[in-house]
């Protein structure tokens, strides 16, 4: 069984539902007018350093 969790967790799913978390991870700082976390922004391949430099 272990060896399945770890499959999953570091293969094709692990990473999409990574994505996918970090991604509404992201809108949601967003859209409550905070600045998202450098992990999240990294997970999502955007610099977190350039990230405050988008104009609105």
């Amino acid at each position: 069984m272990s060896a399945i969790r770890n499959s999953v967790q570091t293969g094709f799913l692990g990473r999409a539902f990574a994505a996918l978390s970090a991604a509404n991870a992201v809108s949601a700082a967003v859209e409550a007018g905070r600045r998202p976390r450098a992990r999240d922004l990294k997970e999502l391949g955007i610099d977190p350093a350039s990230f405050g430099r988008v104009i609105r």
